[in-house]
């Protein structure tokens, strides 16, 4: 496992696509506690309060190769993490152009550099479609992805590949779990959820009756990292020996799939809001996804030294202390 404070880190030139997103402004963040220097690429950074010395606008999905070759070239990374892309509130089309076609541009640019870094591409669980009930699905499983974001997320997982393999880039792809943490998106189920117990509880401290917890049902098992876990895996593989690590897939996950419908209650009972979850009788029209996602986090465990350490009572803790008005368990 990596330590708190990653000593090969200092000095190293980072880049972070991405970089005030839910995972991109915690990997920015690590890294520079760790004494890199971190360079924070987003289209808005003064809109996003990440302005500073080292934030660079740029809007990824209309950079063009020369663009984002010109500005890798003045940088100089030694680790590029590409954390941007489209999961929510987009369709197939938007989601191709943030995780497939953003991927290519990237690739084209640093395999044309001098120095070439290396290259940490976020994939996804969902790359894989549906998991066996009572296993772990490991990086040698064909992937067969049921939903847009699986499908153009494993697009760009297959454009790092092929530039590793043609083009000697040094590429991984860290193909995460359902990441959970304080801040999550709130078109995720876990940030819908925890806005709704914000507001809930906001009502029941005026002594109104909150609204119910209306959900799609929750049959679903998922694999859940923490962000901390996921940041703490993206700081391994930046110091990792590219020998072994350079255009693999490296599953990140807590190697266990939990029941989604248990970890909601444990939600609402953790926020302490008197608030009844309903669920509803039958699926949302035209949902097709995945019902057992767990990975086989093995080959983590072998080529970065890592493996999740936090609980998944602390995420959801997390979580709630930054929706909710009043601290959760004495934590604020």
């Amino acid at each position: 496992m990596p330590k708190a404070d990653n000593a090969e880190a200092a000095g190293l030139r980072v880049v972070v696509l991405g970089g005030t997103g839910f995972l991109g402004r915690r990997i920015g963040e690590a890294f520079t506690a760790d004494g890199a220097l971190v360079h924070l690429v987003s289209r808005s950074p003064e809109r996003d309060g990440t302005a500073g010395p080292r934030s660079v606008g740029i809007d990824l999905l209309t950079a063009g190769p020369r663009e984002l070759t010109e500005f890798f070239g003045s940088v100089r990374p030694d680790v590029v993490v590409n954390a941007a892309g489209r999961a929510w509130r987009a369709d197939e089309a938007e989601m191709t152009a943030g995780n497939a076609d953003l991927v290519a541009r990237v690739t084209e640019s640093l395999v044309g550099l001098p120095h070439v870094p290396r290259l940490i591409q976020l994939g996804t669980v969902h790359e894989y479609g549906a998991g066996t009930p009572g296993a772990g699905t490991s990086e040698d499983q064909e992937p067969a992805p049921v939903t847009p974001y699986g499908r153009t997320k494993l697009l760009g997982t297959r454009i790092v590949l092929r530039a590793a393999a043609e083009h000697g880039l040094d590429g991984v792809v860290l193909r995460l779990a359902n990441v959970i943490g304080a801040g999550a998106p709130a078109g995720s189920l876990f940030g819908m959820v925890a806005a709704h117990l914000g507001e809930a509880a906001r009502a029941q401290s005026l002594g109104e009756k909150p609204d119910e917890l209306r959900l799609p049902p929750l049959r679903a098992h998922r694999d859940i990292v923490d962000a901390h876990d996921a940041v703490d895996a993206v700081r391994a593989a930046a110091t990792a020996p590219g020998t072994e690590l350079g255009g693999q897939v490296v599953n990140i996950g807590r190697g266990e799939a939990v029941p989604m419908q248990e970890l909601i209650h444990r939600m609402v009972e953790l926020s302490g809001v008197d608030l009844p979850v309903v669920e509803s009788v039958a699926d949302q029209p035209g949902r097709n996804d995945a019902q057992w996602l767990q990975l086989d986090v093995s080959r983590a465990r072998r080529l970065l030294r890592w493996q999740p350490r936090r609980t998944l009572d602390a995420s959801l803790r997390d979580l709630l202390t930054a929706a909710l008005p009043t601290p959760v368990n004495g934590r604020k």
